[in-house]
């Protein structure tokens, strides 16, 4: 693919085990996807693996070394970066931005949706996409990467 191509990348943080069968129409058609922690066991990440390639990163439930604490991986001319968020305590966009220099910084941790600007890097949390907690509903996100356009679609997982 070039750069002036589309790319869109499935995100999905704070499984803890549970997979809900709605994700795999939320993220068909990804290129790929990026899981931000809290994994709760590699069966997450060889059902995803059927949707589209995996990269995960460990987070503060998961086994100490199952996964890397952080990874970057540059699509579409962006360098995105992956991690769960609780290394800098309780993960906030500008915490995240202050530590990471990345176009496009992806966590979890929080269980709480949010996209954020901060001049021109986006910073994502798609939510928990396992178990139902703290009132808040199960999503995942898409990321689109189009020539100078970086879009996120958070979806609501049934």
């Amino acid at each position: 693919m070039t750069s002036s191509s589309a790319h869109r990348i499935g995100l999905i943080s704070d499984t803890h085990g549970l997979l809900r069968a709605s994700v795999h129409d939320a993220l068909a058609g990804v290129e790929m996807i990026l899981h931000a922690g809290d994994v709760g066991g590699d069966d997450i990440l060889i059902e995803l693996a059927t949707i589209a390639p995996v990269h995960a990163v460990s987070g503060n439930t998961d086994l100490p070394g199952q996964y890397d604490p952080e990874f970057t991986v540059t699509v579409g001319g962006r360098d995105i970066h992956v991690s769960h968020g609780h290394e800098v305590g309780s993960p906030t966009p500008e915490k995240l931005a202050a530590r990471y220099p990345q176009d496009v910084l992806v966590y979890g941790h929080t269980h709480q949706q949010l996209v954020t600007h901060i001049g021109e890097r986006v910073i994502v949390n798609p939510g928990a996409a396992g178990p139902r907690r703290f009132r808040l509903k199960a999503s995942v996100g898409v990321l689109t990467i189009a020539g100078n356009d970086v879009d996120v679609e958070i979806i609501a997982l049934d």
